[in-house]
């Protein structure tokens, strides 16, 4: 027809968040793209709603990683689908004109602040009916957990489950009202136990109990019937404990071991290995630490000044997210054991090596 061949490198940046933000196994082929998707995006020459989602995340381009990506950009996009209409995040991304992206990631940051406030207040629902569910079956839980509350919001429970499955290490059900008296709801897994093949052993053995459903090892949606609610959960506990037999409930975790150097120059030395992901993790390191200071900070965060035990290496800043729940702030630590990333942290200039700790106990 008489067209330009495009160049398919302008789009990378979208290549990069979709791939990154959708999980994607970070193969040969993937890595390369969303490397050169994310270098486009720190050369300044993301698309204007790219460019506009982080820098209202407060990750301007110069030292966006693919974490950015999965952890800034993709829940503003993912918001819009959640609580409204996922064409705002379509139209942000398409958009050509600075200020009607500048716009409408305003509006798609607005909307990932509501879905954080009622994730948040779900999630406390949800451990109460955890705590209550203990209490009943005398402080042991199922190993499959299936939760239904009246005032959850459809678009959050995968959140939701996906939480609680973190929290519980265990397969997690969070369901909510849909229309015609029906649920809908999500399903998380655990390592060893595919979720897909679960919910489909349930709707074998019990014919109508479960409308619809679908997904993969390790997540899937499924649609029943409220009055199916009570004889859905028997179901999906009882496959599950057939399922896992006399698997030990308690999450592994890997790492490459205690590192020997901690400092800027090996935390750099990491960021520059990037892109990380699916398939390609970050490394993560163990170690024992002395507690100089710990602050708890909003979100259920916390805040640590660390120093290794053989006192060798100068204080560390470290952050744990989402470890505090909402009760009162934990007794101080005095030494602990952790599983961490080591990050860099970039402050109004001043870039120091971070701990991002995933586990952590006392010691």
């Amino acid at each position: 027809e008489g067209l330009d061949e495009p160049n398919l490198a302008d789009f990378l940046d979208l290549v990069a968040i979709g791939t990154v933000a959708d999980v994607v196994p970070l193969d040969r082929v993937n890595r390369i793209l969303v490397a050169q998707g994310i270098a486009r995006i720190n050369a300044g020459r993301a698309r204007p709603g790219v460019t506009a989602l982080l820098d209202i995340a407060r990750r301007p381009p110069g030292r966006v990683v693919a974490a950015d990506l999965g952890f800034a950009v993709g829940p503003r996009l993912n918001a819009a689908g959640r609580l409204e209409d996922m064409s705002i995040g379509i139209e942000c991304l398409l958009a050509d004109d600075e200020a009607q992206a500048r716009a409408l990631a305003l509006e798609l940051d607005l909307l990932n602040a509501q879905r954080r406030e009622i994730e948040a207040g779900m999630q406390e629902q949800a451990l109460a009916a955890v705590a209550a569910l203990e209490l009943a079956e005398q402080g042991t839980l199922p190993r499959g957990v299936c939760l239904y509350h009246r005032e959850w919001h459809q678009g959050v429970v995968g959140l939701v489950a996906s939480r609680l499955r973190e929290r519980l290490d265990r397969p997690v059900v969070a369901l909510a009202d849909s229309a015609d008296d029906e649920l809908r709801g999500s399903a998380r897994s655990i390592p060893g136990l595919h979720i897909r093949d679960v919910l489909e052993a349930v709707a074998t053995a019990h014919p109508g109990t479960i409308e619809r459903f679908g997904g993969h090892a390790m997540a899937a949606g499924l649609t029943l019937r409220r009055d199916h609610l009570e004889r859905f959960q028997a179901a999906f506990e009882a496959e599950v404990e057939r399922a896992l037999g006399d698997t030990d409930l308690v999450a592994d975790i890997l790492t490459d071991g205690d590192l020997a150097e901690i400092d800027l120059g090996v935390a750099e030395l990491l960021r520059s290995a990037v892109p990380w992901g699916a398939g390609f993790p970050e490394p993560i390191f163990d170690g024992t630490f002395q507690v100089l200071e710990q602050r708890a900070l909003d979100g259920g965060h916390l805040k640590l000044r660390l120093r290794a035990v053989d006192g060798a290496a100068a204080p560390l800043e470290a952050i744990a997210f989402r470890v505090l729940g909402d009760g009162p702030a934990p007794p101080p630590l005095e030494r602990i054991r952790a599983a961490y990333r080591l990050d860099v942290n970039d402050y109004r200039g001043r870039r120091t090596p971070q701990l991002v700790i995933d586990y952590m106990e006392a010691c």
